[in-house]
């Protein structure tokens, strides 16, 4: 069982960090002070220390930097905001002290255990990878009915695909706690993976190769991400990455991609075995 209350005072810190992660799409101007606010509000609740926040600063700053420069200086800053990205997403950085919510969870009885955090670390990436690369969020496109057809076709044959291979089966789930999975899930997970694999990798890719091989490295990187799962897992993740990356492609919006990648996860939550079958 899980209660609101459980959330309090640790909560705010996350309210305010979704607060920061939406206002890049609604109000770009506001997610500096929005952000900033996070972190304070977190370093005086304990919830990270002073020197992760100093790296979280020099990752900014060397992101924003990297707009004035050129060249070698350039692809410097590309790079070190990038190692700071995965730093990050795999939790290498110590002085965050993630909230965990779910330990040892089961969805039903024909689910593996699973836990669940609202990390700190992971979903300041949108942050870094949006300085770097300023117009991820959109790009001038128009999606046709045969585009919007594959992207259904693939939408419904993946999840059906993974229930093929026995890596899900059927089996209808609507925990207590499906509120602070859906927030955690679209703003945290999928907006700090959608920005890394999509906004940042796959669009660079595009933009210097073509659209082939962006679509497929940053799906394969994408998968290849999932490897705790097994071969059959990275597998179906990579045929999801494909449909973000379509959806990105095509759109030309991050935040369809984002959408679409949260609206999978919800179905496998709501309809499959969660995250995985025995």
């Amino acid at each position: 069982m899980f209660y609101l209350n459980d959330l309090w005072p640790d909560g705010l810190i996350w309210l305010l960090f979704a607060m920061s992660v939406l206002s890049v799409f609604l109000r770009p101007q506001a997610w500096p002070i929005l952000l900033s606010l996070t972190g304070l509000t977190a370093f005086f609740l304990e919830r990270v220390s002073l020197t992760a926040l100093a790296i979280i600063l020099a990752g900014l700053l060397i992101a924003k930097l990297s707009q004035r420069q050129v060249g070698a200086g350039k692809i410097l800053c590309h790079i070190m905001v990038i190692i700071w990205s995965v730093c990050f997403t795999i939790h290498l950085v110590s002085g965050f002290d993630n909230l965990l919510i779910l330990d040892n969870a089961l969805t039903g009885s024909n689910s593996i255990p699973f836990t669940m955090y609202l990390n700190l670390d992971k979903p300041l990436i949108i942050f870094g990878l949006l300085l770097l690369s300023p117009t991820m969020l959109s790009h001038t496109t128009a999606s046709t009915r045969s585009q919007l057809a594959i992207l259904g076709s693939l939408f419904v044959a993946v999840p059906l695909l993974a229930w093929a291979t026995g890596i899900v089966e059927p089996e209808l789930s609507m925990p207590d706690w499906i509120w602070v999975f859906i927030i955690n899930n679209l703003l945290f997970t999928c907006v700090a993976e959608e920005a890394l694999f999509r906004g940042y990798i796959q669009r660079g890719l595009c933009q210097r190769f073509s659209p082939t091989i962006g679509i497929l490295t940053a799906s394969i990187l994408f998968g290849m991400a999932h490897f705790a799962g097994g071969i059959l897992f990275i597998l179906v993740a990579t045929l999801a990455g494909i449909l973000y990356g379509l959806t990105y492609y095509w759109s030309g919006k991050l935040a369809y991609a984002i959408l679409i990648h949260f609206a999978f996860n919800l179905v496998h939550l709501m309809f499959f075995t969660y995250p995985m079958a025995i």
